[in-house]
């Protein structure tokens, strides 16, 4: 039986890999291409994560599409517009056909000879195995695991009688009215849990280790409200992209130039908004210097509102163990809790744990370098997504789907059909994700590095990005090359994935 085959075979039906199926569309139509998908929704984070208050952590003219306006009042908004966005994007664009959904890629090899990916998925809702082969692999799955978020080691949890939750498997039927909450951790999951659980619990803790720094900001953007009023849809969702790519670039710079004045700003704001003799500088202001770790968004100070309300606290302490009523801390305070919530953090994972295989030899992630934050040495035809740490994902996302739709009109206009990325001759290697998050640096030794400079260098800078991967080079760091021989066999186009 003749595998499917399509030009183009993109993983995960996320907010990235939507937006990467609608940019195939738009800038390679004569492309055929399937997505596959592991979960049964579109979506894929704001789909995963249904928590109190989920949210996003970036405003949504720069996390929303490049090509797709967003409307919706909210610059920050909650993850069901979100979803639904996405969703809509993919109805719009008609993305929803080529999605093959509870098909969870697990092996992709590459042959040089034929060049072509030969791609196994399994299929959770069979239990069989489905093979694919593309000319090109385009994976958007994100970095961290979807069926398990990190838990640390708990002294004593076996012994406590309430209800424990994990953030990333909510429980549907969970009731936390006029409950004792207590959340551990501090970091953007956290800071969103609070102030919603607070609204109808009794009262609810944020019991963090060491503290995170915590911006507020307006929910709704004035800027985008008046243009809205006065310019098409378009024009003003460009308008307003651009302004928060600015100073999102400059917050990030000044923070790296002069850390300490970003620190002060951080600090006056929060004491702004805390009741008077409020320890800020022991809940909210952190060791690290700002943007070693994301900044923590919560909008219109929600937070801080809850805090200053009395329905919420912040707790700086260690767990020393759960009793059974709820957790005792190192300086012997104990805090009563109905309900624990374990906000500590992600697993991650790269490519959604599937294996790649070149002419025979099983990739070693950790020992390949990334080009232009998009592809792998020594790996042809394959792109990953991975957004930026400082801005909003979906910023990179499209700039790699765009790069990757110049590549592929390249390979056809110089009658090309592989094009390899071919490893700097350099030791002067970091990760690829440049934070010193605890999720990141658990996983650090697992992921690709990246090199000293361009192109093998991911900058935390759209703009600058933005000339590289539009207009930049396609052929710096890299080997282009044809097929030595024929497809071994007749290969037939997966149903309904011809070009769009």
């Amino acid at each position: 039986m003749a595998a499917d085959h399509v030009d183009v075979l993109i993983v995960g039906a996320g907010l990235s890999g939507v937006g990467a199926a609608v940019h195939l569309r738009q800038n390679c139509p004569d492309k055929t291409y399937a997505v596959l998908e592991a979960r049964d929704a579109i979506g894929g984070t704001w789909d995963l994560f249904r928590y109190p208050g989920i949210r996003s952590d970036s405003d949504m003219y720069t996390l929303g599409y490049s090509f797709k306006p967003w409307t919706n009042p909210k610059a920050i908004a909650d993850g069901d517009a979100i979803r639904a966005y996405v969703r809509e994007t993919a109805r719009e664009y008609d993305v929803q056909r080529h999605i093959r959904f509870r098909h969870r890629a697990v092996r992709a090899e590459w042959d040089s000879a034929t060049a072509r990916w030969t791609v196994t998925a399994y299929r959770e809702d069979t239990g069989e195995d489905v093979v694919l082969t593309c000319a090109f692999l385009f994976t958007n799955s994100g970095y961290y695991r979807y069926d398990e978020g990190y838990t640390p080691v708990l002294p004593g949890v076996d012994r406590y009688a309430g209800r424990l939750v994990h953030p990333q498997h909510w429980p549907a039927d969970l009731d936390w009215a006029g409950k004792r909450v207590v959340v551990i951790g501090s970091g953007a999951t956290a800071v969103t849990l609070v102030p919603a659980m607070a609204e109808q619990a009794a009262h609810v803790t944020m019991l963090q280790r060491s503290p995170t720094y915590v911006i507020s900001l307006p929910s709704r953007d004035k800027l985008a409200d008046a243009l809205r009023r006065r310019l098409p849809a378009k024009a003003a969702y460009a308008v307003v992209r651009w302004k928060n790519v600015a100073l999102g670039v400059a917050n990030f710079q000044l923070s790296r130039r002069a850390p300490g004045l970003v620190k002060k700003f951080l600090r006056r704001a929060a004491k702004g908004s805390l009741p008077v003799g409020y320890d800020i500088d022991r809940h909210f202001s952190p060791r690290y210097n700002p943007w070693d770790q994301r900044l923590c968004v919560i909008p219109d100070g929600d937070l801080f509102a809850a805090v200053s309300a009395g329905r919420a606290a912040v707790v700086t302490d260690t767990i020393d163990t759960f009793t059974e009523q709820g957790v005792r801390l190192a300086s012997g305070e104990e805090l009563p809790a109905d309900i624990v919530v374990t906000a500590t953090g992600l697993n991650l994972l790269a490519l959604g744990g599937m294996t790649l295989v070149v002419d025979g030899a099983e990739v070693d992630l950790a020992r390949t370098v990334a080009y232009k934050g998009m592809m792998l040495s020594g790996v042809p035809n394959f792109a990953m997504t991975i957004g930026y740490t400082n801005a909003s994902w979906t910023l990179k996302a499209d700039l790699v789907a765009t790069y990757v739709c110049r590549l592929l009109r390249h390979l056809d206009a110089t009658g090309q059909q592989i094009v390899t990325p071919l490893a700097p001759d350099t030791d002067d290697l970091e990760p690829i994700i440049d934070l010193q998050s605890g999720y990141v640096l658990r996983a650090v030794d697992q992921l690709p590095k990246q090199g000293p400079r361009a192109p093998w260098r991911l900058h935390q800078n759209y703009p600058r990005d933005v000339r590289l991967m539009r207009r930049g080079p396609l052929t710096d760091g890299v080997r282009f090359s044809r097929a030595t021989a024929p497809a071994t066999e007749p290969t037939a186009p997966v149903a309904g994935a011809g070009a769009p």
